[in-house]
């Protein structure tokens, strides 16, 4: 056994750096580098173009407001909220794979053609979800003039407005679900107090409540609906 072992050929990995000795290597190159660049900052495309700020941020509330501060963890918490941004956006990816990304790997279109193509699925989702106001804005700082039409809007001015915007509506709807779960604190804080039960912590009667509240209303179902039915 030991010698058919070691009759097996393993392969050897030799890694170097070689001239480029064609301008199409050369293209190869630039192409690979590209590509290890855009994976590097594939959590920041996804957080910047993406519904995923909008969810992350009103699940985190969700769990403030209800008063579980690690239960749900923060992996579930991400994980939901990054397989719903792949619900929320698979019209979009599938606009960027069949317009731009089938006719790139068919060499129909050249690479200039391909970022232009891939930018406009997404613009128009960031243009549909970003507030007027908070475009504007950008668009005054960076002295831009007035676009009269959605493509005339710079993609890199979009970006930012778009992720302010998400961020107010995230934080609008935090505290829509804040307000029930504060009146449960409040009224059994009261009721504490008007018994003088003040050596027992509040949370620690309120906190079961609004879990069982939670539940009973099926939140989980709705929060996901709401928040489904909030991309335009």
């Amino acid at each position: 056994m030991m010698v058919s072992f070691l009759a097996i050929a393993l392969p050897t990995v030799k890694i170097g750096v070689e001239t480029a000795k064609t301008p199409e290597q050369f293209s190869t190159i630039v192409q690979v580098l590209i590509l290890l660049t855009v994976l590097s900052i594939a959590p920041a495309l996804l957080l910047m173009l993406t519904s995923f700020t909008r969810l992350v941020v009103v699940f985190s509330i969700l769990r403030h407001a209800i008063g579980t501060q690690q239960t749900p963890p923060n992996q579930v918490l991400i994980s939901l909220a990054l397989f719903l941004t792949f619900f929320i956006m698979t019209p979009t990816f599938k606009a960027v794979y069949e317009q731009a990304f089938i006719p790139y790997l068919n060499k129909q279109i050249g690479d200039k053609e391909f970022l232009e193509r891939a930018q406009k699925p997404f613009k128009d989702f960031m243009l549909r979800n970003t507030r007027e106001k908070d475009l504007a804005l950008f668009i005054k700082l960076r002295q831009e003039e007035r676009p009269r039409t959605p493509d005339d809007v710079s993609f890199f001015t979009l970006v930012p407005a778009f992720m302010i915007s998400e961020l107010k509506t995230a934080f609008q709807i935090g505290f829509l679900l804040y307000i029930p779960f504060l009146v449960i604190d409040v009224v059994i804080s009261s009721v504490l107090i008007s018994m003088g039960v003040l050596m027992l912590p509040p949370m620690m009667i309120s906190l079961p409540i609004k879990l069982l509240l939670f539940v009973l209303v099926d939140g989980w179902n709705l929060l996901v609906m709401s928040l489904v039915k909030s991309f335009h």
